[in-house]
């Protein structure tokens, strides 16, 4: 396996699909990964559930927290699942690990992942957890994450097909669609 450099990423994103769709370049190519930006906050409103069978799992509920007329956050001490912006579309043989930004860590703020499976494609999730016992602001659409895109030593033969394949697609009238619900205005769109 090797990371992908930011030249190997530029190539990828004008590709067809885009390895990643909806992003700036010029602020979100990183040297070793492309920054992801927040579109929405969930607050969890019940307790989640994972067996050992598959078909005994269920994640917790939840409700959108609602920024201000400026689209700012006031977010209190606990855990959040976040939204991206932008739907990322991962060949047969590229993988990708989600990083933090380094600034929510200087804040207190975790923000972790799941492994972002070859075949993936959808926009993703992960779980916010403010850590900080005086809470944190966070904007919509700032850079909240980056992630880093390895290629695989060989492509797999059956890339993803679970149950968050296609999560956040682009819903009825141009609204974007998660788990839990939609946001409204157009597909990507920061209103």
């Amino acid at each position: 396996m090797s990371v992908l450099s930011r030249e190997e990423l530029r190539a990828a994103i004008s590709g067809q699909p885009p390895l990643v769709e909806g992003i700036d370049p010029q602020t979100q190519l990183q040297p070793n990964g492309i920054d992801l930006r927040v579109d929405r906050i969930q607050r969890l409103t019940s307790p989640g559930l994972l067996g050992a069978a598959p078909n005994l799992r269920e994640p917790a509920a939840r409700e959108d927290v609602q920024p201000d007329a400026d689209g700012w956050w006031d977010l209190h001490q606990g855990s959040y699942v976040i939204g991206y912006v932008e739907k990322v579309n991962l060949p047969a043989d590229l993988m990708a690990f989600a990083r933090p930004r380094s600034t929510l860590l200087r804040s207190g703020v975790a923000l972790q992942s799941a492994v972002w499976d070859a075949g993936y494609s959808g926009r993703g999730e992960g779980l916010l957890s403010v850590l900080n016992p005086r809470g944190y602001r966070l904007q919509r659409g700032a850079a909240v994450l980056q992630l880093v895109f390895l290629r695989l030593s060989t492509a797999t033969a059956d890339g993803y097909k679970g149950k968050y394949q296609g999560e956040g697609q682009t819903g009825p009238a141009g609204s974007i669609t998660g788990p839990a619900g939609s946001i409204t205005g157009p597909a990507g769109s920061m209103t």
